[in-house]
């Protein structure tokens, strides 16, 4: 199939990239042709965010919303800022980039079902439970497009199965959000990462709750920081009051965290506890569940944007400002300023040549995103000095220099260099599961609605099937146990004597955490047949 523009991923970037194709070629009086491929089972089935949008992109992309019926239904009312303590919450003065005025508390899932809707009414064509596995180049190098994977392969590859679809166009757009499969090949074929800061990531986990009545704020957001991370450990919550008496809640931990006895869903759990917090939810009842990782880095670790044939949009290049908890905004300016410079190169293209939309990267550093992101640069790499240091380094870059520092600090570490060994570290006791407040992992992902077909290869493949016993049990007692949120680790065979690494790769949620957090870099990702794991709901 043959389109003049194919985006891989239907979040809020390749979609918005969408929209903008088509209104730009109305514009001109063109016809480009569109197609999106959307890995999960529908528009919005994996989108997983907090969240809170700041309407910013989506008025410069769509200034009727509101007459259009987009799910922007609970404005913003009422920022707090906790410092916890283990028993104690301390209100501190909100920064100013977490003032929240003019912002929504939304479903992501359900905003991105609202854009799906508003590209098809244009001529896009989408097509979910088509996961992208594979990028196709021409033979002189550039991105031809991509082929979807095959279905019924059998789980040991002993079935033929049937073959995936090749589609090709004049541009590719991967829109795959936070550390994108086919993007990860691309950094390599094309170098995009020299000369960036190594991406560094956060894992958020996310339940959404039905409150009583009487403990229900609509508006209200509640951003925390301090316990139960360590002030070595980057790290915070996220409480935001939607409407129909729902609150959903939160928890970040960097990725770049030392101790290998950590467990970002136990940390989770347990900051639920905490008496400034737990009297949200009892009596309450949990809706959902759900983890992906988001990419932390900023400024500083956004690749080269384009390559030929292709570009990069979103959180699958890391436009998330991280001091500001937001990233749609930004995601979809990205997406917008893309399609502009797609459209211009098309129009240009020589026959034959390959075409690369160099003046996307002109664009963006002309844009108030660039600006934007420029202006807290410094936030998130100030803690690594800790908690307290880069709590008053912040104050400083924010209300004496306002963002305009005459230097840059830099991310020095990948994630998965950052782990410290199980000899250097203590366990971490966590508290078991009391299934009304906190609960177990097998419990959790049963409310993500995971699925995948049993009888289908692994998606999750070991370069080595000897390293997770060899290197990371022994060295690190194997934390892919812990930093998994989905139960999808386990290591079987210990009492014998013969412990071995079993993969649950069924209750996948699709995070990314062990592509990422991997201390050998021995897991690899890769996509499952189109229309497996999660379905989020309302998410």
């Amino acid at each position: 199939m043959e389109y003049d523009v194919v985006i891989v991923g239907g979040g809020p970037s390749g979609l918005t990239a969408a929209i903008r194709l088509k209104q730009l070629a109305a514009e001109k009086g063109q016809d480009i042709s569109v197609c999106l491929l959307e890995k999960g089972s529908e528009i919005g089935a994996h989108i997983l965010s907090g969240a809170v949008i700041e309407p910013r992109t989506l008025n410069e992309l769509i200034p009727d919303w509101k007459e259009k019926g987009a799910p922007l239904n609970t404005p913003a009312k009422k920022d707090q800022f906790l410092l916890l303590t283990e028993t104690e919450s301390i209100q501190l003065p909100t920064p100013p980039q977490m003032h929240n005025e003019g912002n929504y508390i939304i479903s992501l899932g359900n905003f991105c079902r609202w854009l799906g809707q508003q590209a098809e009414e244009l001529g896009v064509e989408i097509y979910p439970g088509f996961a992208a596995a594979e990028v196709l180049y021409h033979p002189d190098g550039s991105v031809k497009g991509v082929a979807t994977g095959n279905v019924g392969t059998g789980k040991n590859g002993d079935l033929e199965g049937e073959p995936g679809i090749e589609l090709w166009a004049k541009q590719t757009i991967f829109a795959e959000g936070c550390r994108g499969s086919l993007t990860k090949t691309l950094f390599e074929r094309f170098k995009l990462r020299d000369g960036a800061d190594p991406q560094t990531y956060g894992i958020g986990i996310k339940e959404l709750w039905e409150v009583q009545p009487e403990k229900h704020e609509p508006g209200k957001i509640t951003h925390t920081a301090g316990w139960p991370m360590d002030t070595a450990t980057y790290g915070g919550s996220f409480l935001y009051h939607l409407e129909n008496n729902q609150v959903v809640v939160g928890f970040v931990v960097g990725l770049d965290y030392q101790n290998p006895y950590l467990s970002p869903y136990e940390e989770f759990q347990r900051f639920k506890t905490h008496p400034a917090i737990k009297g949200v939810f009892e009596g309450g009842r949990r809706l959902s569940y759900g983890a992906r990782a988001i990419s932390e880095g900023g400024l500083q670790s956004i690749p080269k944007l384009t390559f030929p044939g292709g570009v990069l949009i979103g959180d699958t290049a890391g436009f998330l400002n991280v001091p500001k908890i937001k990233g749609t905004h930004t995601a979809m300016k990205s997406g917008m300023l893309a399609a502009e410079a797609i459209v211009e190169a098309l129009s240009s293209a020589v026959e034959g040549q390959p075409i690369e939309a160099t003046a996307y990267t002109a664009k963006f550093r002309q844009s108030w995103l660039y600006d934007e992101l420029h202006r807290v640069r410094n936030i998130r790499p100030s803690f690594r000095w800790g908690l307290w240091p880069a709590m008053l380094y912040s104050a400083i870059d924010t209300y004496l220099f306002r963002g305009r520092a005459p230097w840059t600090l830099h991310h020095k570490h990948a994630d998965h260099e950052c782990l410290k060994t199980k000899d250097e570290c203590e366990p971490i006791a966590y508290p078991k599961p009391d299934g009304v407040l906190t609960f177990d992992r097998l419990s959790s992902v049963f409310i993500s609605n995971t699925n995948h077909s049993e009888d289908q290869p692994a998606h999750l493949k070991l370069k080595d099937p000897t390293v997770p016993i060899r290197i990371n049990l022994e060295k690190y007692d194997a934390p892919e146990q812990r930093y998994c949120p989905a139960g999808v680790y386990e290591i079987v065979g210990r009492e014998e004597g013969a412990p071995r690494l079993q993969i649950n790769a069924q209750n996948c949620v699709h995070c990314k955490t062990c592509d990422i957090k991997d201390p050998t870099q021995n897991i690899n990702w890769v996509t499952p047949e189109g229309g497996g794991g999660p379905n989020y709901p309302n998410m």
